[in-house]
């Protein structure tokens, strides 16, 4: 049993602790609010790319970003630096490896934490760094130039990024992107004729080869975002979690202290009182 300067102790342990759960929570919410502006404010890129394949017939193309015989896979495992998400991580590299065992290939891992998971699976894979905000472009064109190269190299035909995505600012999802076979995002508007009266001086191939480069880059950029949204609302929730475990552990505690204090003082009491009786015994 504890003694009553140790409860008080552990009393003030648990208040301080409480204190900074709240401005780590404060904090996370500070940091989604400004990223979450910041990326609805960047939309035109990806509605420029889409407006090409209204007047380009993607599916008369012959591009290995959409055909490929290959079977071969990159996957993509987009996690965090740090800890804190309540397994958010885990569950990505575990989607990613899920991805693998469907069709084999090659493991993309990005941030620290997919790194130790990945290690303990003892699976190869191609680490890069954890997402920085304000380097989240460089990065995303980083990665896209390493995996069209690879991809072209290898002959990869298939490639799908996982990440976690904050469906509201309580709940994410792991979800998954195909990026490869390419997929256009539109239907073309027009006719046959209107599409044989164009004049294309380059490869409609290569036009779509190219499209499907920026996109890329585009995509992983929103990406990045949305996994960095993701990350601060998990640690929201994750802080808010350990907040109500801890409240339950000082209420217990307070009870323990309460009633080690009352047994200290009906001690004293019981001890005054017989003190008192055995002197006026003796007199």
């Amino acid at each position: 049993m504890k003694t009553l300067a140790a409860l008080k102790k552990d009393l003030e342990f648990n208040k301080g602790l409480a204190s900074l759960i709240e401005v780590l929570k404060n904090i996370a919410v500070a940091q989604y609010k400004i990223l979450e502006h910041k990326i609805k404010t960047f939309e035109r890129l990806p509605h420029t790319i889409e407006s090409f394949f209204e007047i380009i017939d993607a599916a008369k193309a012959d591009h290995p970003f959409l055909n490929t015989t290959s079977k071969a896979q990159a996957v993509v495992a987009v996690t965090s630096d740090s800890g804190m998400l309540g397994g958010l991580n885990m569950q990505v590299v575990h989607a990613a490896l899920g991805e693998l065992e469907k069709i084999p290939g090659k493991l993309v891992v990005i941030g620290e934490r997919g790194k130790v998971y990945a290690r303990e699976t003892k699976v190869p894979f191609v680490a890069f760094g954890g997402i920085k905000d304000e380097e989240r472009h460089a990065q995303a064109v980083q990665l896209r130039n390493y995996l069209v190269e690879t991809i072209v190299k290898e002959g990869i035909g298939h490639c799908k990024v996982i990440y976690p995505r904050p469906v509201t600012f309580t709940v994410q999802k792991v979800e998954t992107i195909t990026f490869l076979p390419f997929i256009p995002p539109v239907k073309p508007i027009l006719t046959e004729e209107q599409f044989a009266d164009m004049i294309v001086e380059s490869d409609i191939g290569d036009v779509i080869g190219y499209l499907v480069y920026l996109w890329m880059a585009q995509k992983l950029y929103e990406i990045f975002g949305l996994s960095r949204l993701a990350e601060f609302a998990a640690r929201f929730v994750h802080l808010e979690e350990s907040g109500q475990k801890l409240k339950e552990i000082d209420n217990k505690t307070k009870l323990e202290y309460f009633r080690v204090r009352h047994e200290l003082v009906d001690r004293n009491m019981r001890e005054l009182f017989a003190a008192r009786l055995l002197f006026a015994g003796k007199h």
